[in-house]
């Protein structure tokens, strides 16, 4: 039974710092999701502005109206933005207490832990709802280090890598893994930050709420754990930032930590500077796959674009001249497809394709 949430963006639908709600509106997972509130976008449906698809979840102007809108009474209020300082300023403080009058159990992916915050738990505590902290760690005493366990997994693993942060590559790995299964391949997914576990991956942790020495050997445990439970034929490893990114150094523990031998690399070809470091200039992509391919023992098979501020002639040209520069296949997964990138992955492994799937309809 999915949950009733509402989710909160205000100001940040569609954008960069928006993505924890424009994954959930794409991807709702273990949610049902019934309003979005954003005043800036008051009226429009979440769908349309975000993809041209439109799926009857509105954008309202405040609380208030997305709990009068909901058609069944919401029970959750999912926090949707995800700033680079990951703090809430007071006018969202004040919005969250709110919810909790409403009597909504709080969905917090920030880095500020509301668990540990004694104003909100009070206000939990009189109003009898629960707080998650998406990214809380669990007990240290439970962290774990690189064990090698890994290098003995056999089965296929890849990750979404990008040129820069929030630039898709949960979303990009969330729809390749589904092709995957409509193909009749058992996969597995791991989550390696907010938005994938509340979508209710079975797999994985935030990985920037760990000390970077555990990293490493946090992510093995997940793949490993996730290959022994599942026996996939398969396994997809979100990615997070980029290698060459010199402010996170997320993409270097999953290269190490997955070990991934293949790769396809998430690129947004209007952006010229980092979204949130303006004053560094975008990596190209043919030096962010030398990169990759330098750093570790993988393979780029294939480039995916983010389409943001393209129109869909541009995104054609965009592929014809990517593919023919690259020598790889390159698509739009949210507008032009997965094909190309699902055969290209069944074309490097060959256990895929000794294994192959009959999917009966």
């Amino acid at each position: 039974m999915k949950k009733n949430a509402i989710i909160y963006c205000e100001a940040q639908f569609s954008s960069m710092d928006g993505k924890t709600a424009n994954g959930l509106i794409r991807e709702p997972g273990n949610y049902s999701i019934s309003a979005v509130i954003d005043s800036t976008k008051t009226g429009q449906d979440s769908g349309t502005f975000l993809d041209n698809k439109r799926n009857g979840i509105p954008l309202c102007r405040n609380l208030k109206e997305a709990m009068t809108i909901s058609p069944k009474k919401p029970e959750y209020f999912i926090f949707g933005i995800a700033p680079s300082d990951a703090f809430l300023k007071d006018n969202e403080r004040e919005v969250i207490m709110k919810a909790m009058q409403a009597g909504l159990h709080i969905i917090n992916p920030l880095q500020e832990f509301l668990t540990e915050d004694e104003e909100m738990m009070d206000y939990a505590t009189r109003y009898g709802v629960e707080i998650q902290d998406i990214r809380k760690p669990k007990p240290k005493d439970e962290w774990k280090l690189f064990t090698g366990e890994i290098l003995e997994i056999a089965t296929p693993i890849i990750t979404v890598l990008g040129t820069d942060g929030a630039c898709g590559k949960r979303t990009s790995a969330v729809i390749i893994e589904k092709a995957l299964k409509e193909r009749g391949y058992k996969t597995a997914f791991i989550a390696t930050g907010q938005t994938g576990l509340i979508q209710g991956a079975s797999y994985g942790f935030a990985m920037d709420a760990f000390p970077l020495q555990y990293v490493i050997g946090e992510l093995e445990s997940e793949v490993v754990r996730a290959n022994k439970t599942e026996n996939p034929d398969i396994i997809i490893v979100e990615g997070q930032g980029a290698l060459s990114h010199p402010a996170y150094a997320s993409s270097c523990g999953i290269l190490r930590g997955a070990r991934p031998q293949a790769v396809i690399l998430q690129h947004p070809p209007k952006r010229k500077v980092l979204g949130d470091f303006p004053f560094v200039n975008m990596p190209s992509v043919q030096s962010e796959i030398d990169l990759i391919e330098h750093f570790s023992d993988t393979k780029v098979i294939g480039i995916t674009l983010n389409h943001e501020n393209m129109n869909n002639q541009e995104v054609n040209r965009t592929i014809h001249e990517y593919e023919h520069i690259f020598q790889l296949p390159v698509t739009d997964l949210l507008t032009t497809g997965s094909d190309k990138i699902i055969d290209s992955i069944v074309e490097f492994f060959p256990s895929l394709q000794n294994n192959v799937k009959v999917v009966v309809s």
